[in-house]
């Protein structure tokens, strides 16, 4: 017996969800096969009833690393496949085999995986992984183009490249039909096969849609499926020397997977009519079973009375736009004008309506696709795209050409730099999956594009780690304070104060750490001052008082130990503080009954000179000075901010000593920092800042 449905999610409401609620509502795609693996309509036709409610996939190009804003891609089609009881893919998208590497397959990987997602799925009991290459269906694409090269829907062009973009014309002015456009199948078919064979050149042909040259969508006048690239393919090696064009390759990709909502950003909106027209063409060979199943139906509406076929021919006008370019539907498209012009005509021609329709049923699939609707919710069950507006944070360039661009002139060093906003640089930096996941479902899903203030991510950041990341004591800019009574209020020179701390203070459970104080310990250069500014409560030494007196200098305390006053000072030749010295007041350790005898308003973070761990200390900021780096066009280089680095050589207290790779703790005072994944080892500590403990910019 199968389990219960899952409840629907209390997640808030957006657009993608209420359609895929209305879809599931509606049985958009109810009674859909799979397989297992991808395939065909025939195909999956051999496996079970699909499982999954709705399937949904992240389909990343390997041909650089993957960036914030894929972050929220990846999190939306992974978490509404989650929620909605479905199934997520994980696809490449490599059909461009001149930028695309191993490399980048596998950091993306790594990367989707470190977010906390899965493209494995257990439904009925069985677990099937979904990761596949849009290069392991080159075969049934191929075999779509030359289907769509017999029934007169493509055509290979060789004109030059430069004849192509100027016959395509612009949005004043339509394009013009190439001279090869209307030479017989048979012909573009034979040089199909001459392309594929690897009988010309690169750039000298292309296979071409035919569509409307004079479309005011510049995406549908004639795009291009196929073009010549002598090279080698990461995947399939030198088998193929022609590569399927995205926007072709991309809704086969989706089809032969039983996608069902492919969800992907704003600038493929104008894409979607030719992603359609790509399915609904090709209906014959993509989807046999839905193809014949359509047919019956058609022959069905035909032997019912006047009003339904009536009806049936009203609904197939009204979805005129369908109709393109082949002499079948020029024929329909006249019926379809006399029937606008004289409505009563439409019963008196029902007969060649139907006959027109039936006898060339292969020229009238995208037609049927919508019109039978009323009969059957999405009948050849194709996927259909839903565009979203795309994440923009400030400070950050998401485009991977101008990514590349930073690591291959080694403005940064390399992908995984920490001020790179790809996924392995914020992964480096020390952000966890959690902050990320949670700044894509916070910014939501709507149909525009919004900038967020970059912010946002440091936010969801601390709200993760505040109540998670141990606690310790770092010196970022050492100045040595030395305690010039220790021996007096000790005994001896060689005693050490065990001093203690909570390793988180809301989480008792994670126990103390402990640290000796000494006579000599490091505090922040920023925590001494000779002429302090007002509203200065650390440290500074004794001081005149205008009347013939010294004023004493000021008592801070020591964080977890003593309270101590400043007595004096050390200068290097140059006149810089090298040293500062300071009296104990004994009874004021922190935690015993005599803590609060001396009232103090400046408490200093510290680590003992002798049991001080040496750690070089990485601090970040925004790789560009301007909030849209490469607003008009702009060069986001020329914006770069030469202080997006800098290093300094410093201290953390002795608990951190055996601290691993990739561990972040709260550097109290300075922020949240993380030990780097690649260069920290024992003996050689290295803490990236991730961010400050509160937004401090523009203060």
């Amino acid at each position: 017996m199968s389990a219960p449905p899952k409840p629907e999610p209390s997640k808030p409401s957006n657009f993608l969800r209420a359609i895929i609620e209305r879809d599931l509502q509606q049985g958009t795609y109810a009674g859909q096969h799979f397989a297992g693996t991808p395939g065909d309509g025939t195909h999956h036709a051999a496996g079970p009833l699909d499982a999954a409610r709705i399937r949904t996939r992240f389909p990343p190009e390997p041909n650089g690393y993957l960036h914030i804003g894929h972050a929220k891609s990846i999190c939306l089609n992974f978490g509404l496949a989650r929620d909605y009881g479905g199934a997520c893919h994980l696809r490449f998208d490599d059909t461009n085999p001149e930028k695309e590497e191993q490399e980048y397959v596998d950091a993306i990987v790594e990367m989707v995986q470190w977010l906390g997602w899965s493209w494995e799925s257990e439904l009925n009991g069985a677990k099937t992984t979904h990761l596949y290459y849009a290069s392991s269906y080159f075969d049934f694409m191929y075999r779509a183009a030359e289907y769509l090269i017999t029934q007169g829907h493509a055509y290979v062009d060789e004109q030059t490249p430069e004849q192509m973009k100027a016959n395509r014309g612009d949005f004043n002015t339509p394009g013009v039909n190439s001279p090869y456009r209307d030479l017989p199948p048979e012909h573009h078919l034979s040089r199909l096969r001459e392309m594929r064979d690897g009988r010309h050149a690169d750039g000298t042909m292309v296979l071409r849609a035919k569509i409307d040259m004079a479309s005011p969508n510049i995406n549908l006048r004639d795009p291009a499926l196929y073009r010549i690239k002598h090279a080698t393919h990461h995947h399939t090696g030198d088998r193929w020397c022609i590569y399927p064009m995205y926007t072709f390759a991309h809704p086969i990709e989706d089809a032969l997977e039983n996608i069902t909502h492919s969800i992907c950003t704003l600038e493929f909106e104008d894409q979607r009519p030719f992603y359609d027209w790509t399915l609904e063409r090709i209906v014959p060979v993509l989807r046999a079973p839905q193809f014949e199943r359509a047919k019956a139906l058609v022959q069905q509406i035909r032997t019912q009375g006047l009003e339904a076929r009536e009806a049936f021919a009203q609904a197939c006008l009204r979805r005129s736009d369908k109709l393109f370019a082949s002499e079948p539907e020029a024929q329909m498209r006249a019926l379809f004008q006399r029937w606008q012009r004289e409505p009563g005509a439409v019963s008196q021609d029902l007969e060649g309506f139907f006959k027109l329709l039936t006898e060339q049923v292969e020229q009238f699939t995208p037609l049927l696709a919508h019109a039978l609707d009323a009969y059957e919710a999405n009948v050849f069950k194709l996927p259909h795209q839903h565009e979203f507006g795309r994440l923009n944070l400030s400070y950050v360039v998401t485009s991977k050409r101008k990514l590349k661009q930073l690591v291959d002139e080694a403005i940064v060093d390399g992908w995984d730099d920490p001020r790179m906003p790809t996924l392995a640089g914020l992964r480096r930096r020390g952000y966890t999956p959690a902050s990320i996941r949670k700044m894509a479902d916070d910014s939501g899903a709507s149909k525009t594009s919004a900038w967020l203030d970059y912010e946002v991510l440091d936010i969801a950041l601390r709200d993760d780690l505040e109540g998670q990341a141990a606690r310790a004591m770092a010196v970022l800019e050492p100045l040595k304070l030395v305690i010039t009574n220790w021996s007096e209020v000790f005994g001896q020179a060689e005693h050490r104060e065990a001093c203690e701390a909570p390793a988180h203070p809301q989480r008792p459970e994670l126990g103390q750490r402990a640290m000796r104080l000494g006579p000599e310990v490091w505090i922040e250069r920023e925590d001494f001052e000779l002429e302090p500014p007002k509203g200065y409560f650390r440290l500074y030494p004794p001081r005149a008082d205008g009347a013939g007196g010294t004023t004493p200098g000021n008592r801070v305390r020591l964080k977890y130990g003593y309270v101590v006053e400043c007595t004096g000072f050390e200068t290097n030749e140059a006149g810089q503080v090298v040293q500062v010295m300071a009296q104990l007041i004994p009874n004021t350790k922190s935690g015993t009954p005599g803590a609060d005898s001396v009232k103090v308003k400046g408490v200093v973070t510290w680590v003992a000179c002798d049991e001080a761990v040496p750690a070089q200390l990485r601090l970040f900021d925004r790789l560009f000075t301007e909030e849209q780096p490469d607003a008009g066009g702009r060069d986001p280089k020329a914006v770069l901010n030469p202080h997006s680095r800098r290093v300094v050589q410093g201290y953390v207290e002795p608990s951190l000593a055996g601290a691993a790779p990739d561990q972040r703790f709260q550097f109290e005072r300075h922020g949240y920092f993380v030990t780097d994944r690649i260069d920290h080892a024992p003996g050689r500590a290295v803490f990236n800042r991730v961010t400050g403990l509160k937004d401090t910019r523009g203060k």
